[in-house]
């Protein structure tokens, strides 16, 4: 791929995830008032952590994508990718904007298995690639305990 090529796909890449944060982000304006009101187990974050943490884990989501994609463009690889992303953005309107725990926890490990899915797909094109997205799954993980822990509590 081209120098000029290669960089403007980087940026697709960028916009691309950024839209998917964005996407969840709009369906629950306020999640972090919405998060401090839920009884939470001692362990859970505070509020404050979160947009730090998912910011970049989001710039290595992208870069990750991106370097699979320079490497090559594996249909089945890419399918799941996106797969990830669109769940990656569902999970916030289910658990903040409807208010469905039970639902985001399912939902929730569909999106751990497509980032497991997409991590073992990318190991074949660029090992980088698939090692940018094992804090993603690190914290899709413990996120999906915490998701548990709060349907449970309230």
């Amino acid at each position: 791929m081209a120098g000029t090529r290669k960089w403007m796909a980087l940026l697709v890449f960028v916009a691309v995830v950024a839209l998917v944060a964005v996407a969840g982000s709009l369906a629950a304006t306020d999640s972090g008032g919405a998060y401090v009101s839920l009884r939470r187990p001692g362990w859970a974050p505070p509020q404050g952590l979160f947009g730090p943490v998912w910011t970049v884990l989001y710039l290595m989501i992208a870069v990750s994508g991106w370097l699979a994609w320079i490497r090559r463009r594996d249909r089945a690889a890419f399918l799941v990718y996106g797969a990830q992303l669109v769940a990656n953005a569902a999970w916030t309107p289910l658990f903040f904007g409807a208010g469905l725990r039970g639902a985001a926890f399912a939902e929730i490990v569909l999106l751990w298995l497509l980032i497991v899915a997409t991590v073992v797909l990318f190991w074949r094109i660029s090992r980088v690639a698939a090692l940018l997205l094992v804090p993603y799954l690190l914290w899709v993980t413990y996120a999906a305990a915490l998701n548990f822990a709060i349907w449970q509590l309230n």
